[in-house]
């Protein structure tokens, strides 16, 4: 299964957030898409992913006065991303090995959508699925 399958799911809508804007509509947009991240974007480039893990981890060290503090001094600049054609065992190996929970889907350099470990998981539990009926139907035919 592919990355794209993922995606025709699911769809390909991103919520995204310029890099100087304040943490705390950062915040306000997470609560409102019920999401776990956002992608960072200047001039349609993606340039960095912010998440709720890294909103915690400054609030526990710097308090309450990162809310007021520009995007750009929390997300992660070092980007992690996937294409459309990549493999989802491919995908969900990284993720776990890097410890990614949202990765960005670039095709042709263009944001194309998002991909979370839930979506994989989910994508991967339906491969078997299908793998399982299959083998049920061959099984009992013969």
């Amino acid at each position: 299964m592919l990355i794209a399958e993922i995606l025709r799911r699911k769809g390909s809508e991103v919520i995204t957030i310029s890099s100087d804007a304040p943490v705390s509509e950062m915040v306000a947009s997470l609560a409102e898409h019920k999401i776990g991240a956002l992608v960072v974007v200047e001039d349609g480039r993606t340039v960095g992913i912010v998440s709720e893990r890294d909103v915690v981890l400054r609030l526990h060290r710097d308090g309450a006065r990162v809310l007021e503090a520009p995007v750009s001094e929390l997300m992660t600049t070092d980007v992690v991303s996937c294409q459309p054609t990549d493999g989802v065992d491919q995908i969900g190996a990284a993720m776990t090995e890097r410890r990614i929970r949202h990765m960005p889907v670039l095709a042709n350099g263009e944001l194309a959508g998002i991909v979370t470990v839930g979506d994989v998981v989910a994508a991967r539990i339906a491969d078997l699925e299908q793998t399982r009926g299959q083998l049920e139907s061959y099984i009992t035919r013969g």
